[in-house]
């Protein structure tokens, strides 16, 4: 949606939505001094216009969107509006807030927690592995012990936090805060700034986790009527091409939705993801050869995408990339919720491809899974040339099941399983 196109104010949320970055970055008003800001690369967020005490007229962000709905940016606006009245301006009140966590006790959990994070960054651990530590340290850790001074903080206060953990079935993510709280409180003592270790015997105490269950996935009998579902499907292009490319690549879905443009040559059909987005930790760059199937899909898409640093954008700089759900959503919409998520599609690709009996090397580094023991350490190949023809191999054999696969066409695709001439 262009500017011009809009009607009334305050802006709806269909038009936040809908409107469309320009070459520069533009400000549309919403009323009383409230502005929706667009920037080229798509990123929208929401900024209050103020006259400040020197009589200018600076921006003050409230947030970006969809993370702060029109709604809340009024809201938000209306409070800065009644504290500007009473000479409390919020540059400075940021800077106000700014000193006081300078000035604050450097040894609470919540300075020493962001001081260990740091230190984690700069020890080149991946961006996923970041990202998550980062989202339960917001919204679990630092909520149950950020204000607490390091010393002050017992046994009790992490055994609750456990327990809180597994009180919603969280096991898993009581399992990764357990071993997070270990190591900032190990590396606090190794920094000197306390002997309490509080966190230390918690594995003792987990409660029992449930049988852990295999992503839903989908073997080869029904995989005609996914396709044929995923084919008809009327998600969005975007949506649809991630899925898409979780099938023709049997690539994580979190690798998918973080790929950025710059890391494809579709001209080679080759995608490279950077090390620290690998899962396998120092983990030097995955390689991926790009069936044509999904380059065609690529080219298409970067005609709507092709604007942004992400393949596949969302809303802000809060969330840059698409969101967890939205591969899983296209599938339910499919009417296979339930049956399959993103991620059961790399189950899916395994399965079909040993029991047509690939190379369990190719599908091993195809899929970019570490290798045990010494393998791992000196087993550096990446079998390029053959993936390439396996992966080509398994997007052609996908069509052919969803236009209904013969058995000479069976028998044929057979045939072509490890052939070394067609690898070369």
């Amino acid at each position: 949606m262009k500017r011009a196109d809009i009607k009334r104010r305050p802006l709806a949320d269909t038009v936040l939505t809908a409107l469309e970055p320009e070459s520069v970055e533009y400000r549309e008003p919403d009323g009383q001094g409230l502005y929706f800001r667009v920037k080229p690369d798509g990123n929208k967020s929401w900024q209050l216009r103020y006259k400040n005490a020197a009589g200018k007229w600076p921006f003050h962000g409230l947030g970006g969107y969809p993370a702060i709905s029109g709604t809340k940016a009024r809201e938000l606006a209306a409070v800065a509006r009644k504290e500007i009245s009473n000479g409390i301006y919020p540059a400075d009140k940021k800077a106000a807030k700014k000193a006081a966590i300078a000035t604050a006790n450097t040894k609470t959990f919540l300075i020493v927690a962001e001081q260990w994070f740091e230190f984690k960054q700069s020890k080149g651990l991946a961006e996923s592995s970041l990202r998550k530590i980062r989202t339960y340290l917001d919204k679990d850790i630092l909520p149950a012990l950020g204000d607490k001074l390091l010393d002050d903080i017992t046994r009790e206060d992490c055994r609750k936090l456990q327990q809180s953990l597994e009180a919603r079935d969280a096991h898993n993510v009581a399992e990764k805060c357990r071993s997070w709280l270990n190591q900032i409180f190990g590396w606090a003592i190794g920094c000197g700034l306390t002997d309490n270790d509080p966190a230390s015997r918690l594995a003792d105490i987990a409660a029992a986790a449930p049988p852990t269950k295999q992503f839903p996935h989908l073997l080869e009998p029904e995989l005609p009527e996914f396709l044929q579902a995923l084919r008809a499907c009327t998600s969005r292009t975007p949506a649809k091409t991630a899925v898409w490319l979780c099938l023709w690549t049997a690539s994580r879905p979190g690798n998918i939705r973080e790929a950025e443009w710059a890391e494809f040559d579709l001209d080679a059909a080759l995608w490279t993801i950077p090390g620290p987005k690998m899962k396998v930790r120092g983990r030097s760059a995955h390689v991926v050869p790009l069936p044509r199937q999904a380059v065609e899909a690529l080219r298409s898409l970067r005609c709507i995408t092709g604007r942004s640093r992400w393949v596949f954008p969302g809303n802000g700089a809060v969330n840059p990339f698409m969101s967890e759900n939205t591969i899983n959503t296209v599938i339910a919409n499919a009417g296979f919720k339930g049956r399959l998520v993103g991620h059961g599609s790399r189950h899916t690709a395994r399965t079909l491809l040993a029991e047509h009996e690939w190379s369990e090397d190719f599908r091993k580094e195809q899929t970019a899974h570490a290798k045990p023991g010494m393998e791992g350490v000196y087993d550096k190949a990446q079998y390029l040339p053959q993936r390439r023809v396996m992966m080509q191999w398994y997007a052609d054999y996908l069509d052919c099941l969803a236009d209904g696969m013969t058995p000479a066409q069976r028998a044929n695709f057979d045939s072509r399983v490890n052939v070394v001439e067609a690898m070369k």
